[in-house]
């Protein structure tokens, strides 16, 4: 396990917009540790038992409603989905790409659409009204190039429990699209890859130099919020070297990113996606860590696409 190296105090780079660094304000340990599954559960109360002598019984409340935080953990055929009833996004997915995985083509894109999930209460459910004419794409968190080998995999990527509002051209269509490329591409390297991807929503400094968080909803009612940024972690494992896994993680802003930007632009350290997204990525493995961009070369420019290539992917 690689040793806690250094107090980083101040700010850190998280992307690239419009020609300008975006940062905010952190002070954190740079903690480089393997990482496991976020674990997100469903918070069940604790009812303490106040006697009969407490003039109060607040634990009175759970005969009537028990207003409870859920999290939906929806478990299809080729991701995980962690879907968050607050912002009508998910929190976070889990995908799993293997040579033979991205190699098997059985489904077909033309015959997928995008689709409400009914496994969601309607009262919590990202509605297809929502995006319409939002001025943003129905962008994947799961791609769906990922989920080729077979027809169903494919159509459970359209549901909108799997979805975020995007910025369209320059992002989502572009270097969005250009890192999931780099991202298949890593299992020309690796038998197995797994991506942690999810959006957040982080702070910007105001004129009166105050910090504050502001994100915009979309929907009629509003109800279903567009991330500033989206972060993926990358785990890629090979079976010639078993004792090791190499580690990339990254933050993007939700907005257009010049074709030139270098991926390595938009590496954090693991720990400043767990406080800006509050999921732990603590590492329970022996395996020894690699750095993803020191055993390969992170770039997406090779993968700027004509726009015919993009309607087939």
């Amino acid at each position: 396990m690689i040793k806690d190296k250094r107090n980083l105090i101040g700010l850190f780079s998280i992307g690239v917009l419009s020609g300008g660094i975006i940062t905010f304000s952190s002070i954190y340990l740079l903690n480089k540790q393997f990482i496991k599954v976020p674990n997100t559960i469903e918070s069940e109360p604790r009812i303490p038992n106040y006697g009969s002598k407490s003039p109060v019984n607040p634990p009175g409340l759970y005969q009537y409603s028990n207003p409870r935080p859920i999290s939906d953990c929806l478990v299809r055929k080729g991701y995980i989905s962690y879907y968050d009833r607050r912002l009508k996004v998910p929190a976070w997915v889990l995908v799993h790409i293997t040579p033979t995985s991205l190699k098997t083509i059985h489904g077909n894109r033309k015959y997928s659409k995008f689709k409400e999930d009914s496994y969601i209460p309607e009262k919590f459910r990202a509605k297809l009204s929502d995006y319409f004419k939002s001025g943003y794409d129905r962008g994947h968190l799961a791609p769906a190039a990922n989920a080729k080998f077979s027809q169903e995999a494919l159509d459970e990527t359209f549901y909108l429990t799997n979805i975020a509002p995007q910025v369209g051209e320059g992002f989502n269509r572009n270097y969005w699209e250009r890192f999931e490329s780099f991202c298949r591409d890593l299992t020309s390297n690796y038998t197995s890859v797994y991506l942690v991807i999810g959006p957040l929503y982080l702070p910007k400094k105001d004129p009166d130099g105050k910090w504050r968080v502001s994100y915009e909803m979309i929907g009629s009612p509003p109800n279903v919020a567009v991330p500033t940024h989206f972060f993926t972690v990358i785990y890629a494992e090979n079976d010639s070297r078993k004792d090791s896994v190499a580690i990339g993680s990254f933050v993007f802003p939700n907005a257009k990113i010049d074709d030139n930007t270098k991926l390595t632009d938009f590496i954090v350290p693991i720990s400043a996606i767990e406080r800006a997204s509050g999921l732990d990525f603590e590492y329970k493995s022996t395996k020894k860590q690699k750095e993803l961009c020191k055993e390969v070369n992170c770039a997406t420019k090779q993968y700027i696409l004509k726009k015919y290539d993009i309607q087939n992917i």
